[in-house]
């Protein structure tokens, strides 16, 4: 049963529909919640050198580009009924404005909740930027 909210899913479509993907033909799009509670969207912007950039990055640049610091909650669509998970580069890149709290879910094509993770299922033994503490 789905319980996520229904113009969170909408979102979702919407900006995994405008992704630009001509090369992979495999459209993500990503809603990241940020701790203020507001909501930011990104999708995949594929280029020809195959160096685009991931739906969680765009929407995390989205947040950071707000002034936010923090993600409470990660949404991942897909185009299929299987998981789309984020990359490595995007569990990282996740994990830098991550805590304990955050959850990250992953849809399926209609926005049925799949999967859900915290940072640590995410990222095991992630580093962090306490690991650059002095």
């Amino acid at each position: 049963m789905n319980t996520l909210d229904p113009s969170l899913i909408e979102t979702l479509v919407a900006v995994r529909d405008r992704a630009y993907a001509p090369y992979s033909r495999h459209p993500v799009g990503a809603v990241v919640v940020s701790e203020s509670g507001s909501r930011y969207a990104g999708a995949n912007v594929e280029v020809a050198h195959y160096k685009g950039l991931c739906a969680e990055a765009s929407a995390i640049a989205a947040m950071a580009s707000a002034g936010e610091r923090r993600l409470r909650e990660v949404y991942v669509i897909g185009p299929g009924q299987q998981l789309c998970t984020p990359c490595g580069d995007c569990r990282q890149r996740i994990r830098e404005f991550a805590d304990e709290h955050t959850r990250i879910r992953v849809v399926d094509a209609e926005g049925n909740l799949l999967k859900q993770y915290t940072m640590t299922e995410l990222l095991p033994d992630a580093f962090g930027p306490e690991n650059l503490a002095s």
